[in-house]
């Protein structure tokens, strides 16, 4: 029987068995990914500039911002060139390369979204506290924890995988290379990879999404306990952000990888995938800078002043009568 080896690797399907308008599509993606670069960098560079935004929370939403930038970058190049060319090759390496920097960057964000539901349960729990107990120190070990920690989960999962045998068939039924289809694809026994996907993956998904839900319901809990309605509508804006992102990508995250692989549908995987890989990083600096003053404000700083200037260089380059 012919396997798949080093040299051989896999074809990425993509959308080449669906109808579609290849032009609009393209156009659509490219769009999103160019917004997301554009609108990451712009809050990283807020971040950099403002004193204001040198607090933890803008910290771990720098974390995010370079998160987002890469996640997207690991998938759509390679949905670009499917859109393009049809059915595209991946090198065996290169596939399991992907698959690593794929489940690595999605699990830190998930790490990160729970690490910033603590910080906003010390700052509105804790507040009298939040200086000490959220310093430089447990801050920056919080962030080297999630990045780490999220490395070595990718890593045995792709390490499981890359050791699994893959026969004739190579085609894989996605836009990149993730762990289900791959499962699917395999010709040996996938027992311990699906128990490693529903026993540690599901540990690593729920554990910090547990961790969440507890966080904002003892923040819920302080904010009904304030005194005043305008306390209370500051503490729920801080929040209200990172809410909406937590159910964006917690929503699409558990309706593709946490139910049983006699239910896998590879239509309905691309498109919801398309949803995390590639809307969800471009939407995230929307959301905080669009309901943040502090963001807004100096992004105004930054944008506002070299519009005025290119507007007014114009007429000068002109030659005087």
């Amino acid at each position: 029987m012919k396997m798949v080896n080093l040299t051989s690797g896999f074809v990425l399907l993509g959308f080449s068995d669906l109808h579609y308008n290849h032009a609009a599509l393209f156009s659509t993606i490219l769009v999103i990914y160019t917004l997301t670069w554009i609108a990451n960098l712009l809050l990283l560079t807020s971040i950099k500039i403002s004193p204001q935004l040198h607090t933890p929370m803008y910290f771990f939403l720098g974390n995010l911002s370079v998160v987002d930038i890469s996640f997207s970058t690991v998938t759509v190049p390679k949905l670009l060139s499917s859109i393009l060319h049809g059915r595209t090759s991946i090198s065996f390496l290169g596939c399991f390369l992907q698959m690593f920097f794929f489940v690595f960057l999605g699990t830190t964000e998930i790490f990160l979204l729970s690490v910033m539901a603590f910080d906003r349960y010390l700052a509105i729990c804790i507040p009298l506290s939040y200086v000490l107990l959220m310093n430089n120190r447990v801050k920056d070990i919080l962030v080297i924890t999630s990045w780490v920690a999220a490395a070595l989960h990718s890593l045995l999962h792709t390490y499981i995988l890359s050791h699994l045998t893959y026969c004739e068939d190579k085609l894989i039924p996605h836009f990149f290379c993730d762990v289900t289809p791959l499962v699917k694809l395999s010709c040996s026994s996938t027992a311990l990879a699906e128990l490693l996907i529903f026993t540690e993956g599901s540990t690593v998904v729920f554990i910090p999404f547990l961790f969440i839900l507890i966080s904002y319901v003892l923040i819920g809990w302080a904010i009904m306990k304030m005194k005043t309605s305008s306390n209370r509508s500051k503490a729920f804006s801080s929040c209200s952000s990172h809410l909406m992102v937590i159910c964006l990508f917690y929503g699409t995250d558990i309706s593709i990888y946490f139910r049983p692989t006699s239910d896998y549908s590879s239509k309905y995987d691309r498109i919801v995938s398309m949803a995390y890989t590639i809307i969800i990083p471009m939407l995230n600096p929307f959301i905080y800078s669009l309901r943040n003053q502090n963001v807004k404000q100096t992004l105004k700083k930054v944008i506002v002043p070299r519009f005025s200037q290119s507007k007014t260089k114009g007429p000068s380059s002109q030659v005087p009568r």
